[in-house]
């Protein structure tokens, strides 16, 4: 494994509901960042269909040997030899369940998979503006977190609402994350008041750089989301940040920085595990249940 700086390279989407035609914009998009330098490009989550629909989703997903969104995107990595992020492809089962999987797939260079990881955590919400999300009505969530490893470091994979449970970032710095992903299809209002904020505190913590890939824009399905890819360094510095629109952002990724953070705020090794006390009274001597 080499510490050698090489270029990250984002791309942002507003995906639809036409697995083609999202191909197709992908693509292009991820030539593009290879044509800007990039060796390793994220795409968003979400990135071959965006339908909020359950019924149009699964009479249009397949499983992971017969989804031509996946086939596609192999083929692209072999030939531009890049490692290729797939922020999540909408996946289904092979055992006939109802639900499905968020799944990203990491690409490498010769285009096998090298990794999977399904999104853990369900956005099931209510916001303030009347929006309404139950992903675990339709999406059956992971339940394990997946590292692998670059040629420049080791690879943290999470998926958009991952991103709100911290103790997620730890685990995976703690088992040598440099870099961690966070592809997401954020809702607009949620975007605006937090995306910023939890990006450079996961980054800030972890002491790791975070590539977060993102959808843009107005869908055919009628959501909005925030856009705003981003490139954050391991002390919280913004390297790399999109606008509203597609399109695609790089940075220069110096390995290095990431050891550079852990010795100035050395939080992993800092870090102690701890029990929480109960409610009832404590007498010395005893141990919190």
């Amino acid at each position: 494994m080499t510490r050698e700086a090489f270029t990250a390279g984002l791309v942002q989407l507003r995906a639809g509901q036409d697995i083609a035609t999202n191909v197709k914009d992908a693509s292009e998009l991820i030539r593009a960042a290879v044509d800007a330098g990039a060796r390793y490009v994220q795409t968003p989550e979400m990135t071959s269909l965006l339908v909020r629909d359950r019924e149009r989703l699964m009479k249009l997903i397949r499983d992971e040997e017969h989804d031509q969104a996946l086939k596609a995107f192999r083929e692209l990595a072999a030939e531009l030899k890049i490692w290729l992020h797939l922020g999540s492809l909408p996946m289904a089962f092979g055992d006939g369940r109802e639900r499905i999987a968020n799944r990203a797939f990491l690409i490498s260079p010769d285009g096998e998979v090298v990794a999977r990881y399904d999104k853990i955590h369900m956005f099931d919400v209510d916001l303030d503006n009347g929006e309404s999300w139950r992903e675990s009505r339709t999406y059956q969530p992971g339940e394990v977190a997946v590292a692998a490893d670059l040629p420049w470091g080791r690879l943290g994979m999470t998926i958009c609402y991952d991103l709100r449970f911290s103790a997620l970032y730890r685990a995976l710095a703690e088992r040598g994350a440099d870099f961690i992903a966070v592809p997401a299809a954020f809702t607009r209002q949620t975007g605006e008041a937090h995306w910023h904020v939890l990006l450079r505190a996961r980054a800030i913590e972890t002491g790791a750089f975070i590539f977060a890939a993102a959808q843009a824009g107005r869908h055919e399905d009628g959501r909005e989301t925030y856009g705003h890819s981003m490139i954050v360094d391991p002390w919280g510095e913004i390297l790399a940040e999109a606008g509203v629109e597609p399109g695609v952002v790089t940075a220069e990724i110096r390995p290095g920085r990431v050891a550079e953070a852990r010795r100035k705020i050395p939080v992993l090794q800092n870090g102690r595990r701890f029990a929480v006390a109960s409610d009832e009274p404590v007498h010395l001597g005893e141990v919190p249940r």
